[in-house]
Order: structure tokens, then sequence, then C-alpha cells
């Protein structure tokens, strides 16, 4: 799994994120996929079969029309080789097998799969792609002689890292994945199914802005849809838990306007479900309409809590007159794992400093440099209690620019890291983190100078001394710096509801994946079975000859019903 708190990765992650986001505001990918692709192209249609690979290019129909069809759905995938590997095993099986209340429910392997944004992590480039993302499912499944499935995707926030040059390599290249080829044209899609069903894929780039050429792609690839046509649509985001969540702090970027167009103006309410990754956990919420709202990124990256952002309850659809009353509110329905278990796992981060050594060693070099500007001389700490040299050292930051500047920098420091969505939080809870590692570096000094005055050949010798507080302020420091970011993530999320993101992507869990499968059947019903992966198998063995080549070294890949088949009817208003 990705080392999220591996300094080099974290420098790494962060000059991609910044680049992109500069050339993101003034140079959009999607419009020279405008231009190079047909204006007006229809959709891809699946209301009959095509013909087999060879012809694949052009999606060429054989004219037999199809009763039913099966979708696979997953998202946020491509981070570790055994949790994003146990997944695409799961999509490549012929069926799986689950039991529910009514007895056992057999689901086929999906004729498409649906990837929903951050493809790979942690930023995109070719080797991150054919490592993370190909390779697990070229392995997965590799050759059918019939029936090969299709494969389309939409980018999610680390696809465009690299302004979707990767993505458009493998997906908008008319490439096999495994044995799913890959048919789509730009980075967004609209798919025409079974029954008056649709299924289309939007792209949101880094701003959650859809953009006019998208629109009207969308209103072109729509207009032959009836009155009582339905849509599934998927998105990167889950903004309609992102609206409720920060819209107080920052309205303007975290509403869900361009999505509530699109499904208003442009869709006029036909949207029954909308599905999206980005938040790698399950949750369902529900209307009193029976509209679905379905997080769902579980494909392989890092488990994210369920128990925030809070999202028990989200507002409903908005009106498209001012001052209209608004739908009904969506209501949650199931989520995995569930807030109590979520709770629990946040619990991890006491343990910080054993998940990532890699920020324990950085922020003992940090805390060294700090120490070095806040030492007094040897004999004065090495004869002082802890109170007298506090005292002292409080002195020297209003009497020395070299330690006032340390003190400034690793508070202001830890302030930037913080939550920034409430400003509020940020300065008293940034505030004190910092003021907790500040203390430890002073604390860090004094422990260090006590142990190396106790050690009677280091007298004398103003090297050796130095040395070995060096070494000893390293340790000490190391340790006591991932301990309080462990207890500051920990009483973050689970006090304040905060840090969701850095409490979990510290832990690095693997296991908990979880992604859907959704049926049309002969009468136009839709069923969306939602699967889960509880443990992730961590050995594999080698099998020639049978597939997938690398089995588990113990058992199977369980898969599991996360809770009942959730029905959808067409005809639904």
């Amino acid at each position: 799994m990705v080392g999220w708190f591996d300094p080099r990765q974290l420098m790494s992650t962060g000059i991609e994120v910044a680049v992109s986001t500069v050339v993101g505001r003034h140079s959009d990918h999607r419009l020279m996929e405008a231009v190079i692709t047909p204006k007006h192209e229809p959709p891809n249609d699946y209301t009959t079969y095509h013909q087999e690979p060879a012809q694949y290019e052009k999606l060429i129909s054989n004219g037999i029309p199809r009763e039913e069809i099966w979708l696979d759905y997953l998202a946020d995938t491509g981070d570790g080789w055994d949790s994003t590997f146990a997944v695409a095993t799961a999509l490549a099986r012929p069926t799986i097998v689950a039991d529910a209340h009514g007895g056992q429910v057999e689901t086929k392997r999906g004729d498409v799969l649906i990837m929903g944004g951050d493809e790979v992590y942690p930023t995109a480039n070719r080797k991150e792609y054919k490592r993370r993302l190909v390779l697990p499912f070229e392995t997965a499944l590799k050759e059918l002689k019939q029936g090969n499935p299709h494969v389309y995707a939409i980018p999610g926030n680390h696809d465009w890292y690299d302004s979707l040059v990767s993505f458009t390599r493998v997906f908008i290249g008319k490439e096999w994945v495994g044995a799913w080829f890959a048919p789509q044209d730009r980075s967004y899609f609209a798919l025409k199914l079974p029954h008056g069903w649709w299924l289309l894929g939007v792209d949101t780039q880094l701003g959650s802005d859809i953009d006019a050429m998208q629109v009207e792609y969308f209103e072109k690839a729509i207009e032959g849809m009836g009155p009582d046509d339905r849509v599934i649509l998927c998105c990167a985001e889950p903004q309609w838990v992102f609206e409720k969540y920060y819209s107080k702090y920052d309205a303007e970027v975290y509403s869900d306007s361009n999505l509530a167009y699109l499904t208003r103006d442009v869709l006029k309410g036909r949207v029954r479900v909308l599905v999206a990754g980005d938040l790698h956990h399950y949750r369902r919420h529900a209307n009193a309409l029976g509209v679905q709202k379905i997080t769902c990124g579980g494909g392989g990256a890092f488990l994210h809590p369920t128990h925030a952002p809070d999202a028990d309850t989200l507002p409903g659809d908005k009106p498209k007159l001012v001052g209209g009353r608004p739908g009904p509110p969506y209501e949650l329905q199931c989520a995995y794992p569930d807030k109590a278990e979520s709770r629990r796992l946040t619990w991890r981060n006491l343990l910080f400093p054993w998940y990532n050594p890699w920020f324990g060693l950085f922020i003992g070099f940090v805390y060294f440099l700090a120490a070095w500007a806040f030492m007094l001389p040897t004999t004065d700490i090495a004869h002082a209690v802890l109170g007298e040299y506090l005292v002292g050292v409080s002195q020297m930051l209003i009497t020395r620019p070299a330690a006032s500047f340390w003190a400034m920098i690793m508070l202001g420091g830890w302030i930037f890291f913080t939550d920034t969505h409430s400003r509020l939080y940020r300065w008293f809870a940034g505030g004190a983190h910092g003021l907790a590692h500040l203390m430890a570096v002073f604390v860090a000094g004094w422990w260090a100078a006590q142990l190396t005055d106790q050690i009677a050949w280091a007298r004398g010798s103003a090297a050796a001394e130095f040395g070995l507080r060096a070494l000893f302020i390293f340790g000490i420091s190391g340790l006591l710096g991932s301990v309080i970011m462990g207890l500051y993530l920990l009483v973050s999320l689970n006090v304040f509801g905060r840090h969701y993101n850095e409490a979990f992507s510290s832990l690095a869990i693997a296991d908990y994946k979880s992604f859907l499968r959704f049926r049309i059947d002969p009468q136009g019903k839709l069923t969306i079975y939602p699967f889960k992966i509880h443990r992730v198998p961590r050995k594999w063995k080698e099998q020639r000859g049978q597939s997938p080549a690398w089995q588990p070294a113990e058992g199977s890949v369980k898969v599991e019903l996360i809770e009942e088949p959730i029905t959808v009817e067409r005809g639904m208003a």
C-alpha cells in the first residue's frame, strides 16, 4: 500500500498536486478530447450484442437484442497489490454466489466494467498504471475466447495529476486491460442500456467542474431518451456528502451546482441511482422516492472511516425554481464498515510509529535541528530539573532569533497541516498540536542531556557529548513526534470529526474492500448487489494453468453481500 506519511512520497505527491492544480486551471484536457473526437457522436449502444473481439474497435452491433445486462462497478483501485488483485479476481469470476436472507443469490460477471475514478495511486504515470492497475487485472483475467467484457473509466483527482496523459493511454486508446476492452473516446461517456436504462459517466476534473462541452455531449447523446427512461449516473466524488460536510465553510467550491444542473436541467429528474467513489468505503443513502445515492470507493485503496464525514441525513435535491421546495431528504441506509467498527479502527493510530516508521525518522531529524537551536549550555542542562530547563528555554525563545524562528516554523507548520475547512478548528487545534510538538522538542533535548551525562566515557569530550546528545534527541524525538501525531489524529477524528483522510491514510488498511454489481432483468428492473471482501489475502501461491495464475495461499478470496440486494424499478417517479 502507498505510504502516505513517507516524507519522500509526501514531497513527490505535493509537487504533482501543485503542478496539476496550476496547469488544470489554465489548460483543460477535455477541450482537446472534444476537438479530436466527433462533436455529436451517438451513445455506445448496449441494447444489442456486439461482434467478437476483432471488431471491437468500432463496436459493431450484430443485431441480437439483449434481454438483460450485467454491469460491474468499482472505484479507487490501483493502490496495493493484495487489495487490488483481490477485487480484480472477484470481478473476473464467471459467477459470484452469495448468501442472502431469501437464500443464495447468483450473479454473473459484468458485460461492462465501470471504473469510477482514481484508477491509480498516488499519482498517475505510465509505471504506476502498469504496476498498480493493469498488471493485477491482466493477472486476474487475461483472455476470453468469447464474451469479452468492456471497461469504461472516469478519472478522479489522482488521474488528473498528469493532466490525463496516462489515463488517456490506457482507456482512450482502444486498448485492453486484461480481458476487458476499452472502447471509449473521451474521459466521459454515455451508455444506452436495455429497457430504457442509461448509464452516464461524468468527468468533473480537479475543480468538481462539468465543462460546457461535456454538457453539450450529454445533451446530444440522450436526445433519443424517452420520458420514462431512467439513468444511472457515475461521478468521481460524492458531491452529496461533501456539500453537507463542507458547504458551510466554502459554499462555492463544495456545492453540487454542476451535478444538480446536470441531473435537474439536462436529465430532467430521470436519475434513479447516483454512484461515486473518492471516499474509500461503502455508504448508501435513499430518499422516499427510492432514488439511491451510493458511495462505493472500496476498489483497492486504503479504507476511509464511515463515522466521518458525518452524513446520516443528506438534504433533498435542489428545486429548479428559486424558492421552490427541495425534494425529500436522503437517509443513510447502510454503511460498511459500520460506525462502531470505524471508530474502533481509528484507535490504531496509537500505533502510528509502527505503521509509519519513515515519518518517525523524518520528524526525528527535524526535531534535532530545532533542539539544536534551543540547547542551553551542556552543564546547565545536565544538572537542571525539567522545570528549570523549560524556564531557560522559554527565555531563549525571546532572546535568541534562531530559537524564535524555529518555534514559529514548527507552530506554523502544524497549524497549516490542520484540517483547514474550519478556521476556528485550525487555529485552536492546530495551535495545540504545534505546542505539543514544541514541548516534545524541549523534553527530548533535556532528556538527551540527562542520558548523556550518565555515560562516563563521554564526559570531557565535546565531540562525544554532542554526538550522543544528537543520537538521543533523534531517537527520542522521532518516537515522541510520531506518538503525538497518532494521538492528534485519533482525537481529531473520534472527537471532532476532522482529519478523516489523514487519520486513515496513516493506517493503510487494505481490508474492507467493496464493489457493486448491477443487473437489468428482462422486465426492466434494476437490481444492485453490493459486495464486500472483508479480509484481503496477504500471501499468494502460483498455480500455473489456472486462471487467475495466483491464488491465496490459504482458502480463497471470500466475497459476501454487504446488505440485501437493492431493487430499483424503472418506472419509479
